[in-house]
């Protein structure tokens, strides 16, 4: 039976695809016009073919803060999602503590980025902060604003602190629509609660992982309020992220050229690492 096709529904989809041409596609095309031309003010734009790329593709300072970014994503995801799954494994799965728990993993998110690392600004400080005068007291040597470790400690603490919840409402949705079916075969067979996390909630958790590793990478990559508020990149450079380094570039020099090719590159790095994520990820699916 052929189908009968109604071309008018293109009608509804018209909008949301214009919102997307205005919202993304335009300014897209806009970074990538500036990324092939130069200019000396006045309005006026003269061609430069590749010659930014080529000059981020070359800079050390690109390669150095690429590597900050590569390292803190490796770690917090190293942290969140073991944490996450630990603490959904045991969040109640019934009763008054389920509200409870959600709610207090959820209250995290809702606060602003920039608050959060207002927050941690202050909670780390040695001269006012809970935190940094705590640890001085205690005699350890801690002050995020002169000690490269210790902006690394606390930006990555504040990031687990501030996500995890994330992962852990992610994985708590995939256990909680486990059927009892499973535990109760798993009971008779007498599985180990190590088998049955193996074998049954894993499993059953991998869509929701993928999406929790997937959006966790994409947001620590591109991380930027936090560790600005914090640190403001420093002390010296050793937590200017790409993102840092990027606003610096295109705020502070106003160098439009190089900064859209470096966006450029920005984003096409974000995009070959998720996709490689993706493909690892969904490659057991398609061998089974």
């Amino acid at each position: 039976m052929d189908k009968t096709w109604n071309n008018r529904a293109w009608f509804l989809v018209l909008p949301v695809l214009l919102l997307v041409a205005f919202s993304a596609v335009i300014p897209l095309m806009t970074v990538v016009n500036y990324s092939v031309q130069d200019t000396f003010g006045n309005n006026e734009f003269f061609w430069a073919g590749t010659d930014w790329f080529e000059q981020i593709l070359h800079s050390d300072r690109f390669w150095s803060a690429l590597s900050r970014n590569l390292v803190f994503s490796f770690i917090v995801l190293a942290l969140q999602i073991p944490l996450g799954i630990f603490i959904a494994l045991n969040m109640p799965k019934t009763g008054l503590g389920v509200p409870v728990c959600l709610v207090l993993m959820a209250l995290p998110l809702l606060i602003p980025w920039n608050v959060v690392g207002t927050i941690w600004q202050v909670f780390g400080r040695v001269d006012i902060g809970l935190l940094g005068h705590t640890l001085e007291a205690i005699g350890l040597d801690y002050n995020y604003v002169r000690d490269p470790f210790d902006a690394w400690v606390t930006i990555i603490v504040m990031d687990v602190w501030h996500w995890t919840s994330l992962v852990a409402l992610l994985c708590y949705a995939g256990l909680v629509s486990i059927p009892d079916a499973y535990y109760q075969a798993a009971k008779i067979d007498g599985a180990s609660r190590l088998s049955v996390f193996r074998y049954i909630q894993l499993p059953k958790m991998k869509r929701v992982l993928l999406i929790a590793v997937l959006l966790r990478f994409m947001d620590s990559f591109m991380i930027y309020t936090e560790p600005f508020v914090v640190t403001g990149g420093g002390p010296g450079n050793s937590t200017t992220f790409l993102s840092i380094d990027l606003v610096k570039v295109a705020v502070g020099q106003f160098d439009l050229g190089p900064a859209a090719a470096m966006s450029i590159v920005y984003f096409l790095i974000v995009l070959l690492l998720s996709w490689v994520f993706y493909t690892v990820m969904t490659s057991g699916d398609q061998n089974t």
